[in-house]
């Protein structure tokens, strides 16, 4: 009992040091006791240490930018009509899901009948006229019908030809396809002045300024029904100071992060060659992949750019260093818990530190919370000495 109460007291008072990795098995068993942190699955789960494997990493001094998240160029698209009409039905609400080419809205416009209209017409015009000039030409090839009157039915025939591609560009004009334009002779007469308006990308309506009944489609009017966002992909847009601009280039490797949050990956994809006559800065703008959620437009980050980068064996990351009678330790996964590994360091940056003896690479460590099980440690020393 004497014995364990002395080595408890060389322990808080730092007499006795923790046990490093290259001791030998076996030796000052009772220091390495004392510093084991005893925990069950349960409550390391419940901890959230986020434990991580020993592993290489890369130092290097870091820019730290401001920006924002705004939506992707290439994931964004609008509703809108081209013509004087009005509004029939809003399929889609406020935050719906759509996929590309579901139909979100129909719009009533006369000017949609008669461009209809006109093409139906057009196309029994160019039907008629091509059957008389393929008689005409048959009867050119027998040498029954005289040059004069086949040239004036070739003429006829490529009048009618020349006004039904006019008539359905006009409906391409209009936001109909292909489809829709050679589904238009199956169309009851009585809906030739409906128009469905498809959503050009897949994602989720982010805005509607619209209600039924609207009219839209002209100068001072509402053209745009719906705004899709698909924020799968989203971008960073950073100011960067002129003068380190020299550190970065395009399809550079970055992080970016907000309010504390893990930072997620992203890749720099255009540097302005302008700079902000206010500012002097310059518009950086990075793509960022979004498949989880994590980012929302609007949202504040900061980016963090590296320089000068240098790779290091074993590196662990700052937030599982904690200090224990000025030694610097880490917490080693174990069987029972956690074991608290006095290690030696080398060079750092802001985000890690190079681990230069105590780990060997593939150990698995605690890299979040870690205060906690210093905490615990501190406490069962206590224990020990009453």
């Amino acid at each position: 009992m004497i014995r364990i109460l002395w080595l408890a007291a060389a322990v808080v008072l730092g007499t006795a040091p923790l046990r490093a990795h290259d001791e030998k098995p076996g030796t000052q068993t009772e220091h390495h006791d004392e510093a084991l942190v005893k925990l069950s699955a349960a409550q390391i789960e419940t901890g959230k240490f986020a434990i991580e494997d020993v592993r290489g990493g890369v130092l290097g001094k870091r820019i730290v930018v401001p920006g924002s998240i705004v939506p992707s160029g290439d994931h964004i698209a609008r509703v809108a009509v081209r013509l004087l009409g009005t509004v029939a039905e809003l399929r889609k609400q406020l935050g719906d899901a759509v996929v590309a080419g579901e139909v979100v809205a129909v719009i009533e416009s006369r000017e949609v009948a008669d461009a209809k209209s006109e093409y139906l017409a057009a196309r029994l015009v160019f039907d008629l006229q091509q059957t008389l000039f393929n008689r005409s030409r048959s009867l050119w090839d027998g040498k029954v019908l005289s040059e004069n009157d086949f040239l004036r039915a070739r003429t006829t025939f490529e009048d009618a030809r020349v006004k039904l591609e006019l008539s359905r560009q006009k409906l391409f004009a209009l936001s109909l396809n292909a489809e829709q334009i050679e589904a238009l002779p199956q169309q009851p007469v009585e809906t030739l002045r409906r128009q469905e308006l498809r959503a050009p990308i897949a994602g989720r309506i982010a805005e509607r300024r619209v209600e039924l009944g609207s009219l839209v489609g002209r100068e001072g009017q509402e053209s745009e029904l719906f705004v899709i966002v698909d924020l799968s992909v989203v971008w960073a847009e950073l100011a960067v100071a002129s003068a380190d601009l020299g550190h970065i280039r395009e399809g550079q490797s970055i992080s970016i992060a907000s309010g504390g949050g893990a930072p997620s990956p992203a890749t720099i994809m255009f540097i302005s060659p302008l700079l902000d006559k206010d500012t002097r800065s310059a518009r950086v703008v990075a793509s960022v992949d979004n498949a989880a959620r994590v980012w929302r437009p609007g949202a504040f980050v900061s980016a963090a750019i590296p320089i000068d980068q240098t790779p290091a064996n074993l590196a662990v990351p700052k937030s599982a260093l904690q200090t224990l009678e000025r030694d610097n330790v880490v917490f080693v996964r174990t069987d029972g818990g956690f074991e608290a590994r006095k290690v030696s360091l080398g060079r750092q940056d802001g985000r890690i530190a190079e681990v230069t003896a105590g780990l060997k690479a593939g150990e698995r460590i605690a890299t979040a919370n870690t205060f906690v099980l210093k905490a615990d440690l501190g406490k069962a020393a206590v224990e020990h000495e009453h």
